[in-house]
Order: C-alpha cells, then structure tokens, then sequence
C-alpha cells in the first residue's frame, strides 16, 4: 500500500489523557487568556481582530494549495474532483465550526463572568456531545456519500475520485472538531493568537505532506486526503496541549464531569442556531452558483474569480464580527452590558470606516484583480467580473455594518437575529438572481446581493433600536437592581 512506504518513518505512538484534578490560580497570566471587562476597548478590539482575520485568510488557502498539488501531479480529473469534494466538505466544516462558535459565546459568557466551575462543566458538555454529534454526522455522510454524490449531478469520470476523497475527509471530520472547538475556546477567554499559531502550523504541514504523498508516494487524491486528516488532527492535538498547560482553569476536573440538563440545553440551542446560521451561509452561495451555471463559461469564470477576491475583502467584516461577538458576550457575562454596547459602538464605527475604504478599493481596482485570477485574454470573463465587482463595491460598507451587527446579537445572546437576517439575505439574493440575471447578466447577482445587505441591515437596526427601547425602559445596565459595575478605562 502507498502509505506504507510512508508511514513506516513514524513509529506507532498512544497518547494517553490522564485527567486531574487543577488547582485554579486566581490571578491568570495575560499571555495565555485575556479578560475584557477592563481596559482600552479599542485595542482590545484589535487585539483580537488582527489574528482572526490572519487565521480567515490563511483558511482559505488550506484546499488551495492541495488543489494546485493534485492537479499538477494526479491530474485534470483528480483536480475537478477536489473542487467537487471541497464544495461537500466546506458544508459539514461550516456546521462544525457553527456549532463551536455558539459553545465559544456561553464560553465567554461564563469567563467574563468570573464561573470558572461552569465554565469546565460547559467544555466537559461540549466535548462529549459535540465529539458524538460529529461521530454520528461522520458516519451518516459517508454511508449515504454515494447518494449525495449523485445527488449534485457529479461527473461520472470524476466520481471514483470524488468519493475516495471524501470518504477520508468526512471520516476524519472528529479532528476538525476538536480543533474547532479548541480554538473556539481560545477565542473566549480572549486568546486569538495562539489558535493562529496553530492554524499556520497545520497549513503548512498539510502543503507539505500532501507534496510528500501525492507527488513523491503516488498516493493519488487520496494522499491529499491523509495529508488534510493529519494536520487538522495535529492542529487539534497541539491546542489541546497548550490548553491543559496554559489554561488549566479550562480542563474539566472530576466534580465538572455531571450531566447539567440546563447547560446542555442552553448548549445545544446556542451551537444548533449558530451551525444553521454557517450551514445557510454556504447553501446560499450555492444557490447563487446555480444561478451563475446558467450565464455559461465566461460569468462562471468570472464569479469564481470574484469570489476569491470577495472571500479575502469580506473576511475583514467576518474578523471583526468574531472580535465584537466575545468582546460582548464577555462584558455581558460580567453584567456589564454598558461596556458591551460601548465596545460594539467602537466595533461598527471601525468596520464602517473599513468598509468605505475597501468598497472604493475594490472599485477602483476590479479589472487587475479579475485579470489576475482569468487571464487577460478571457475579455468577456473579465467585462462579467469587473461590471459585477464594481456594483458590489457600492454595497461593501453594508455588509461590513451587517457583520458587526451578526457579532453583537451573539455575544449578546440573541443568537436567533443573525439566523432570521441570513435567512432573508439568502432569499432576497437567490430569487432576484435567478429572476434578473437572464436579463443583466452577472451584473444581476452582485445587484442581488447588495439589496440582501439592505435588507438584513434595516432588519438589525429594526431589531436593535426596538430592544434599546425596550432596555431602556427596564435599565438593563443595572442588572438585578444592582448598583453598576464601577467604571473602566476606556
């Protein structure tokens, strides 16, 4: 067998977990977690934008560079099969990673308000029923591949290919949870860079063992599959162990490990809301594509190379959608929801300055960027990109604005508002795509999707002005009828 030949350089190793009993220092080394309830609000932000949006860039190059490997040394049809697989793949990833992302907002919660017990208990709940959702989600996808497969119309020259890829990725899905939820908890206490560090470390390492199998084993598609396992498996191994020696108030101890039926519950609706948020993010890309399919070759080319450009401009309003989320759901859990409105006030005030600043960016420079990606002699895919570019490029702002809004509902616990917005972009966007791109063309989808962002922006300010009053009228920043928390730096 080819991984034989690769495999045999590594000597069988067992990993053993000993759980102990961790006595909880109180003070806590600002290096490895980070409490946002005091402090400059401004470059607390920043402190936790600037690696997040690092780690969203360098996500999108973990199946981009496999890809490249595959196609060069496999094959054409081994390269269209990883573009098929992926597109599954991203689906059950972004499920995953919704449902770590609601874990991280209870996280947060509970550490900025100081229940480090519940806090273990909730990562003891997470890891359990998160590791057997994942395991039943695993196997159910691989048993029923072949169906899904044919259910998106997959080539049958390409078939083989696809399904030997995604038998490997989907069965390895347990290790891209553990290191989604690993990271998510980072990201709660404050600590984005070091999910970062670790991120770097497995795409890197997936470059080169998909190189090493693929172009020096022979192990065709399915040692890039091995290669992606491998190193998400890493990633997830290396957080774990920074997390038990780092961040010991985080490792569940003997008296965590009970079943809370009120903790799992809240567990379950925050990590099941959040992964139809992600999960509905991705369906509706898809529908759009379907869309796009019908425009013919030269829009297809251009959508995609737009949707490259777009994946890194909009990752900017994502990063700071996730600084905003647990800077909030921290300050909240502190029951200092004044802080919390003031540091989501400084978040869409940045994100708004940004987002003017790219969508005259993006406007200005739509035909090098496009020419990049298509060729320059492709002029009608170029014309296709650079009209739909420079339409969306008047929208970006409200997209940024939108992010902000999707990152306080969460933290705040409202995790409902970004679903029900989502849910009305995508209609919007997918119904007036297929109904004026026929007419205009992939003009149609970026107009589409810039009157999505409209609506889901008057939709959050709608929701958020109306519970401001509602807010105001009971004083919610006095919590209980509590004197409020003494004032901070700001």
């Amino acid at each position: 067998m080819c991984f034989s030949n690769f495999f045999r350089f590594f000597s069988e190793s067992h990993i053993s977990c000993i759980m102990q009993t961790i006595i909880l220092k109180e003070k806590l080394t600002i290096n490895h977690s980070r409490s946002l309830t005091s402090g400059k609000i401004s470059s607390q932000l920043l402190f936790l934008a600037i690696p997040l949006l690092m780690g969203n860039i360098f996500q999108q190059f973990y199946n981009v560079v496999a890809a490249i490997i595959v196609g060069r040394y496999v094959g054409e049809e081994a390269f269209a099969a990883i573009g098929v697989g992926g597109t599954v793949m991203n689906l059950f990833i972004f499920i995953l990673m919704g449902c770590c992302t609601g874990v991280s907002i209870i996280l947060a919660s509970l550490f900025g308000k100081g229940d480090y017990h519940s806090l273990r208990k909730e990562c003891f709940l997470a890891v359990v029923f998160g590791a057997g959702f994942t395991l039943v989600v695993s196997t159910a996808s691989v048993f029923f591949l072949p169906l899904l497969l044919e259910s998106i119309h997959t080539p049958p020259e390409i078939f083989g290919y696809t399904q030997s890829y995604l038998n490997i990725i989907l069965g390895g899905l347990l290790a891209t949870f553990f290191y989604n939820l690993c990271a998510a908890a980072l990201r709660a206490v404050g600590n984005t860079k070091y999910a970062l560090v670790f991120l770097v470390i497995a795409v890197i390492l997936n470059a080169a063992l998909t190189f090493v199998l693929v172009a020096g084993f022979g192990c065709g598609i399915a040692g890039a599959a091995w290669a992606t396992v491998f190193s998400q498996g890493l990633s997830a191994i290396l957080c774990m162990g920074y997390i038990v020696k780092k961040l010991p108030f985080l490792v569940p101890t003997r008296e965590d490990m009970r079943y809370d039926g009120l903790l799992l519950k809240k567990t379950i609706q925050f990590a099941s809301l959040s992964a139809m948020h992600q999960s509905s993010l991705y369906i509706g890309k898809l529908l759009v594509q379907g869309a796009v399919n019908l425009l013919g070759t030269a829009a297809i080319a251009a959508y995609t190379a737009t949707g490259r450009i777009e994946g890194i401009s909009l990752a900017f309003g994502e990063s700071g959608s996730e600084s905003i989320s647990v800077f909030v759901a921290q300050n909240t859990g502190a029951g200092n929801r004044k802080r919390a409105l003031k540091g989501f006030m400084e978040g869409v005030s940045s994100l708004i300055v940004l987002g003017v600043f790219m969508s005259f960016t993006l406007y200005a420079t739509a035909r090098p960027c496009v020419t990049v990606f298509v060729g320059a002699g492709q002029t009608s895919a170029i014309a296709e990109g650079v009209s739909y570019m420079q339409i969306l490029s008047f929208f970006y702002v409200l997209s940024y604005i939108g992010s902000s809004f999707v990152g306080f509902f969460r933290g705040s616990g409202r995790i409902n508002i970004p679903l029900i917005g989502t849910t009305l972009h995508i209609s919007l966007r997918v119904i007036l795509s297929y109904w004026l791109a026929p007419e205009m063309g992939l003009k149609a989808v970026g107009l589409a999707t810039g009157i999505g962002w409209i609506a889901i922006v008057i939709f959050q300010l709608t929701v958020f002005f109306l519970g401001r009053r509602r807010e105001e009228k009971r004083d919610p920043f006095t919590p209980q009828g509590q004197p409020e928390v003494s004032s901070e730096a700001v």
